[in-house]
């Protein structure tokens, strides 16, 4: 059977093609009736789904992160796509193409590499260039790097997102540090590669995105101070205070204790950090929420809940 892409899906055309399931909740109706409100989701995008019938019945049947093979109709409910279901089966996943289901970033993955590869020759600071090449160069850890997503769901949250996030902090670091010309250079960029660093164990990514055990139990930012120590410890006479500069920029890049960072930024290039990482975040997330809303016939998008406000959709200009 041909896969149906949502981005493909149009009003009033029947449906019958495999998602996978990213959210479901049973809700009740206006007329006390119950109902399932889902998410279904492939690597093009993600579409509201509605089953109305037998509601209570068919929530047991599946679960968040499986794949569903789903028939229907499209249907555009106050200007949104959505499908109505009529049918549903649960898929096992040894038969899907994982490929068509995680979202993956629009730029090539070894081209972007060699991009954060070349922004590397460039660090002065011998410590800091053999830390990051080692780093990067690792068996272990390059694979996981070029391919893990940001974040499960807030920004580049697609496979490749990581990467793609690092380099564009990294581009805008070199312009800071020419701009303003007190920064230090190799820190922000040390701080741009490695914030995150973290997060390829902190996720997981094989049939979806979600957390790993270490993810919840440690986190991605004892884990890459964690990592910051170890390679440290492989590079003869790597300098102490150095070392604990680059796990400070690691372990305060969220800003403030209440954002889950054990340490505030108590130096300037670490305050640089968590601010373009925040910068860098936001205007991924509100970009891929606007790209998401393009078809819905309002000038305003739906409400952006993590930003707590919608958004106007052109500025006209």
């Amino acid at each position: 059977m041909t896969k149906q892409f949502v981005k493909d899906l149009a009003e009033r055309t029947p449906v019958n093609s495999t998602f996978l399931c990213r959210e479901k909740s049973v809700l009740t109706g206006k007329t006390g009736k119950p109902y399932i409100s889902m998410t279904l989701s492939d690597r093009t995008g993600q579409i509201d789904g509605r089953i109305w019938d037998n509601a209570e019945e068919m929530a047991e049947m599946f679960e968040v992160d499986d794949f569903v093979n789903v028939k229907g109709n499209i249907q555009k409910f106050q200007g949104r796509k959505q499908i109505v279901v009529s049918a549903m089966d649960i898929i096992d996943t040894s038969l899907v193409d994982i490929s068509e289901f995680l979202p993956k970033t629009k730029f090539e993955i070894d081209e972007m590499f060699s991009d954060l590869m070349n922004i590397v020759e460039n660090t002065k600071d011998i410590f800091i260039k053999k830390l990051l090449q080692n780093t990067l160069t690792d068996n272990e850890i390059q694979p996981l790097f070029k391919n893990c997503p940001a974040a499960k769901t807030i920004h580049h949250a697609y496979i490749g997102g990581l990467l793609e996030h690092c380099l564009s902090i990294c581009r805008i670091m070199e312009f800071l540090a020419v701009h303003y010309g007190n920064l230090n250079r190799d820190l922000l960029v040390f701080g741009a590669i490695y914030h995150d660093i973290g997060k390829i164990w902190e996720l997981k990514f094989g049939t979806s995105i979600g957390y790993s055990d270490v993810g919840k139990l440690v986190g991605h930012i004892p884990l890459g101070s964690e990592l910051v120590e170890r390679k440290a410890r492989e590079i003869e006479n790597f300098p102490v205070d150095l070392k604990n500069i680059l796990k400070h920029i690691v372990l305060s890049h969220h800003g403030k204790l209440e954002y889950g960072s054990p340490k505030v930024p108590s130096l300037l290039e670490a305050v640089v950090v968590g601010y373009i990482d925040d910068l860098d975040s936001k205007v991924n997330s509100i970009s891929e929420f606007l790209a998401s809303e393009s078809e819905s016939d309002s000038a305003w998008t739906r409400m952006h809940y993590s930003m707590g406000r919608t958004f106007l959709k052109s500025s006209g200009c």
